[in-house]
Formats: structure tokens, C-alpha cells, sequence
């Protein structure tokens, strides 16, 4: 715990058994609730977690990145989380910021703490490869036009949320892909929470994961669309269940579509 907050750490899972040994050994012993939720693998993932003493929840098939993440929310609410640390069991962001991170949303400096691989010029040097570094950039830019808060990146998997951001957050109305990390950073801008970052050595090796090109394209398209919509919804132009203080929250426990421990396990979630 910190400051009398229940501290959780939420690892989006998908073919993680090589990396995430690794992950868990670094994790701070200020973690109360450690949560795994994996997204289908074909690798041995689950078992490997089981091993480490995380708790495991596993989807009945592959529903992609942001439907992962609703999943480690719902569960870690549900387990009564006060301050909820996303980090990806890759080992590309290191678990050693987890205790500064969650410090700053516990004793309410912030309401959401995001590792920067951008702040301190590291980006490149941990092999960030250089085109992903200029879309980077560029959207980062675009959107702190828009938005109205000058972050240094957007895009970073590495997180901290105080429970107040994940229960009123309209989370159920985003994309299951890649680009529903945006859409919740543009959501927390325009429910006016307060967003912070410290820097964040990152590294690039096989075995962490990373969208591919077309899939980068992609989510580059996506973030633009996010942030336009922001925008016309500022101005009155038109409206988005994504800003709707009447859009879909999390409801922990409800989901059907995943089980506990292992896929076909009698405590299915429902």
C-alpha cells in the first residue's frame, strides 16, 4: 500500500512466457493485487503465471489490446484497487518507475502518471525504431493542439490511474485495438483529469512485442480521428458516446467472454 491506498499492477497479456519472469522479479513489494489477463496466447503464458503467483484471467479467444486492458480494470476494481499500474509483461518498460508512479496518483498529485520514453532523449538509443520515433512525434504534437495539455507522448503502454479515472471513465464505449490507450487519454482530457509523467528508459529486443508497420499505420489514422473528435465535440459540432458522461463504464465481475485461471474454468466471470 501507499498512503493508505490499495496499489495494483495490471499486466495486459499476449505470448508474454519469454518476458515475463523477467517483469514480475522487478515488481516493487508495495503491490497489493497482481493481475494478468491473457488475451489467447498460443504460448504458455497462463502457465508460467500461474507460476509467478499472479492472478490469471484468460480470454475464450483473441479480442485485442484494449478489450485486454478493460478486463484488467473490471478485475482490479473489482478486487477493490485504489491506484491501478498498467505494464506490459514484456520487459520494455521498466517495473522499477511502478513505485514512483503510483505514489504520484496515491497521494493526489495526479489522476493518471504516464512513463514517457520521450522526456530525457532515450527514445532512440533503447531502439525505438526511427519511423514510429516521427509518427511519435507528429501525433503528439497534433494532439496537444487539440486536446490542450502539452504531454511529450501519447502512445506509451505504461500507465498509473487512480480508481475515480477507471469508474467514471466511459471505457465500454472504446475500441478492443490499439488505439483505445488514445481514446482513454482523450477521454481524461475532456473529463478534466489531471494528467502527469516521469521518464521512462524503454527497450526494444525480439521478444517484446510491437505492432508492425501497417498495424502503426493504422492506429496513426486512429489517433487523428480520436483527436478530431475531441475537437467537434468541444465546439458543439457533433457528439461521440466516447465523451458522453451517459457512455457505457466498467462493470467489475459482469463480463462473460473470460475465466479465471484458465480458458474452460468453472469460475467463469458472470
Amino acid at each position: 500500500m501507499i498512503n493508505g491506498k490499495r496499489i495494483a499492477v495490471v499486466m495486459p497479456a499476449y505470448n508474454a512466457e519469454k518476458t515475463l519472469a523477467v517483469t514480475v522479479a522487478e515488481l516493487a513489494e508495495v503491490v497489493d493485487i497482481r493481475i494478468l489477463v491473457d488475451d489467447h496466447s498460443s504460448d504458455h503464458t497462463i502457465e508460467e503465471a500461474k507460476r509467478l503467483g499472479l492472478t490469471v484471467f484468460v480470454h475464450d479467444k483473441n479480442y485485442g489490446y484494449g478489450r485486454n486492458q478493460q478486463t484488467c480494470y473490471s478485475e482490479a476494481l473489482a478486487e477493490g484497487a485504489d491506484v491501478v499500474v498498467m505494464l506490459h509483461p514484456d520487459y520494455q518498460y521498466t517495473p522499477l518507475l511502478l513505485t514512483a508512479m503510483a505514489s504520484m496518483v496515491a497521494y493526489e498529485v495526479y489522476d493518471v502518471v504516464l512513463g514517457s520514453r520521450i522526456i530525457g532523449g532515450r527514445a532512440l538509443r533503447g531502439g525505438m525504431p526511427f519511423y514510429k520515433y516521427v509518427a511519435n512525434r507528429f501525433l503528439t504534437a497534433f494532439e496537444n493542439l487539440f486536446l490542450g495539455i502539452k504531454l511529450s507522448e501519447y502512445h506509451t503502454g505504461y500507465r498509473a490511474f487512480s480508481r475515480d479515472v477507471l469508474t467514471q471513465l466511459p471505457l465500454l464505449e472504446n475500441s478492443d485495438d490499439f488505439i483505445f490507450d488514445n481514446q482513454m487519454l482523450a477521454q481524461c482530457a475532456h473529463f478534466g483529469f489531471r494528467i502527469g509523467e516521469v521518464s521512462c528508459p524503454t527497450k526494444y529486443f525480439a521478444e517484446a512485442s510491437s505492432i508492425n508497420f501497417s498495424r502503426s499505420v493504422k492506429y496513426g489514422f486512429g489517433v487523428l480521428a480520436t483527436t478530431l473528435q475531441f475537437a467537434l465535440q468541444k465546439m458543439g459540432v457533433a457528439r461521440y458516446r466516447i465523451f458522453s458522461p451517459q457512455g457505457r463504464r466498467l462493470e467489475p465481475g459482469q463480463a462473460t467472454y473470460y475465466a479465471r485461471g484458465a480458458a474452460g474454468n468453472s469460475q467463469d466471470r458472470g
